[in-house]
């Protein structure tokens, strides 16, 4: 059979966790037309026992650190860079594709590539045709697949072109798991997501969540999790008037986490205001930035 670590790198908002989350078949990865909404290297796994095992992982989107915390997403971005069998480097056909051939370049890939234009629904046949041209012709591009992870076009004949660059061997991972990442990691995620979700442009770079307690009992799971913010206006907002926003929050998050976990959930947020968080070394490593 064939076992591989495909890595998928691109500039933010790409849509790299989308096509993770398309390729496997469930949400893995948080999506948002924000960007840099990714800030882990999140594994997924796609099993066909006994004839694949594709180990994806979603990288941050590739950007020009400020924080400490951006040094730790281009951590993730580079120790994916060690470990791949593939590299799928993803493409918003409708961005500018000299800085996207930039930071491909700049990534100095040891392993073969597969050049993904994204989002070719909608688009101008010549502008793709253009595109094609342009990516085909570099270096790095050992093969390129015209897809739309939104509408689930042409994944099949992606996946085919990644199975022929994969070697053979054993599975890595049981064959039953999605991902090695802990169900405390997913639960954090659907949080932070809502956040994306409901709150400006500002609000959701400013955040973090952290899980304190996620006990199962008999009838439900009862989860406790702080979100973390740099000031206390951040935190008046993020409660809204009346608790109006931090309810909405918990709302939307419990129904995508009790589909995630198959369990009712009961779950309690609470807001802590702990400044300059981003760039503090200790309170980086208790959110879960290693």
């Amino acid at each position: 059979m064939k076992a591989g670590f495909v890595n998928i790198f691109g500039k933010p908002n790409a849509g790299k966790s989308t096509l993770l989350n398309a390729l496997v078949g469930e949400k893995m990865a948080i999506v948002s037309p924000k960007v840099q909404t990714t800030r882990h290297r999140i594994k997924a796994f796609l099993n066909k026992p006994g004839e694949y095992q594709v180990i994806f992982s979603d990288t941050p989107g590739i950007i020009d650190p400020k924080y400490k915390l951006h040094e730790r997403m281009m951590d993730a971005v580079k120790g994916a860079l060690e470990d791949a069998d593939l590299a799928l480097l993803i493409v918003d056909v409708k961005d500018d594709w000299e800085s996207c051939h930039a930071i491909f370049s700049a990534l100095k890939l040891t392993v073969p590539a597969v050049v993904v234009l994204n989002k070719t629904d909608g688009v101008n046949g010549n502008k793709i045709t253009e595109a094609e041209t342009y990516f085909s012709k570099q270096p790095y591009c050992r093969k390129l697949v015209k897809i739309s992870a939104l509408r689930h076009e042409h994944l099949d004949e992606l996946l085919d072109v990644i199975l022929t660059f994969l070697p053979e061997g054993m599975p890595f991972y049981s064959e039953e798991d999605l991902s090695d990442m802990p169900t405390k990691f997913f639960v954090a995620e659907m949080i932070r997501e809502k956040i994306y979700e409901l709150f400006g442009d500002e609000i959701p770079y400013h955040t973090a969540v952290m899980i304190n307690e996620f006990k199962e009992k008999e009838s439900l799971v009862k989860i406790q999790a702080d979100i973390i913010v740099q000031r206390e206006t951040q935190k008046a907002i993020i409660i809204g008037d009346k608790g109006k926003m931090i309810k909405q929050i918990g709302m939307k998050a419990r129904a995508d986490i009790e589909g995630f976990i198959g369990q009712k959930v009961f779950l309690e947020l609470f807001v802590k205001v702990r400044p300059k968080w981003r760039d503090n070394e200790m309170q980086l490593k208790e959110y879960g930035y290693n």
